[in-house]
């Protein structure tokens, strides 16, 4: 069983309060008890005088020391009624009402403690927040900016205002870093090309350099193309402000026409059941979300011609979403977040070529949560492996509308 600080706190103040409400009581009664007994003895104690009215009758000795006897012995009785009656009042009744007032006392201090750790509540919510963002770098714009006076609370969130700050500014830097960084590594790879497809195409080139040329090109498309996926990796973990109508249909339907030549190469066959499915978001980059998951069920699957690849998209559950299954060698389950990873491989079979940068699934799952979706995968009891991404449903529009 969990129990809360706040709870722990109520009870702790409660438990205070109930114990010196007890050891006050019995304090008191101590007090009130000795005081009796001095009282009692200072005023009806073997040495005081009795004065005896009898009537003008004469006692003997012994019926003197009777009545004394009878005296002492109701007084006795008197104190020990009066003590009785002090431990009924001061024991049973304050008892009662230590315990009355400590019930009030814990319902205020469980409206005080929480009131003191609305703060921590403040603080454990932006927090949640920021792990709950579908990539950690998304939440670190939140920001506590606990107001009030300087106490230990109030350093707790400044202190975690200040490395959420940090850790959004080493962020930025990195993605700042990979995009400049891809822009300026552009121009060299472009250079090389041309020079080597000068060379190539020089009359004098022999066939060796023609052949050389050849696998240039080709580590310069590898090259090339490992720029782009980390240029477009940088753009697509930005979240996506400006949006524009999108129906998924399309776009299945357009990226399974653009990689038939490749289909047919591969002796892959492509099925596409397309029904509407309408989204909001950048339609370049939902694009290369579909194109990038058709082209990894193509390229990792069976080579001997009964390999296929399933492309579905429609509307679920109040989102729209697009599943890409294939066939092709067996996955085990606890391997498949790695292939959303950038630049991990599970085995030779899924090594970065000329056609691949290895940041196909990467790219997938980021323009996914930029649109507010998300990706997810399992492999097929049969091979191969079924992604599915799921994207906000948009309330559909008419063609004519812009």
């Amino acid at each position: 069983m969990n129990v809360t600080l706040r709870a722990r706190l109520t009870l702790l103040y409660g438990a205070l309060f109930l114990v010196a409400g007890l050891v006050l009581i019995g304090v008191s009664y101590l007090l009130f008890n000795q005081e009796l007994s001095r009282l009692f003895d200072d005023k009806y104690g073997p040495k005081q005088v009795f004065k005896l009215h009898t009537q003008g009758n004469v006692l003997t000795l012994g019926q003197a020391q009777q009545l004394m006897e009878d005296q002492q012995r109701l007084l006795e009785e008197q104190q020990l009624d009066l003590r009785a009656a002090a431990a009924t009042s001061l024991l049973a009744q304050g008892a009662v009402a230590v315990v009355v007032v400590g019930g009030a006392a814990i319902g205020l201090g469980w409206i005080i403690s929480g009131r003191v750790l609305a703060p921590l509540h403040k603080v454990t919510a932006t927090a949640r927040r920021i792990a709950a963002a579908p990539m950690a770098e998304r939440g670190l714009h939140e920001r506590i900016a606990l107001a009030g006076r300087r106490d230990e609370v109030k350093e707790l969130a400044d202190t975690f205002d200040t490395m959420v700050e940090r850790l959004d500014h080493s962020f930025d830097g990195q993605r700042r870093f990979v995009a400049n960084a891809s822009h300026e590594l552009r121009t060299p790879l472009t250079l090389n090309r041309a020079l080597v497809e000068l060379a190539m195409h020089r009359r004098t080139a022999s066939p060796d350099v023609k052949e050389l040329g050849e696998s240039l090109l080709e580590i310069n498309a590898r090259h090339e193309r490992l720029i782009s996926g980390l240029l477009l990796l940088a753009r697509a973990e930005h979240e996506i402000a400006d949006r524009s109508p999108v129906d998924l249909a399309d776009v299945v339907s357009h990226v399974v026409s653009q990689v038939a030549p490749e289909a047919e190469a591969e002796k892959v066959t492509v099925r596409e059941e397309a029904f509407p499915a309408p989204t909001t978001g950048d339609a370049m980059l939902l694009e290369r979300l579909v194109l990038n998951l058709v082209e990894n069920g193509i390229r990792h699957n069976l080579g001997d011609g009964t390999g296929w690849v399933r492309v579905t998209c429609g509307t679920a559950g109040g989102q729209v979403m697009v599943t890409v299954a294939n066939t092709g060698p067996a996955i085990p389950p606890y391997d498949v977040p790695e292939l959303f990873k950038p630049f991990r491989r599970l085995n030779a079979d899924r090594l970065v070529t000329g056609r691949s940068a290895g940041l196909g699934l990467s790219i997938v799952r980021s323009v996914a949560q930029a649109h507010g979706g998300d990706v997810v995968a399992r492999p097929r009891d049969d091979g191969g492996l079924e992604v599915t991404a799921y994207l906000p449903h948009a309330t559909p529009w008419t063609r004519s509308d812009p």
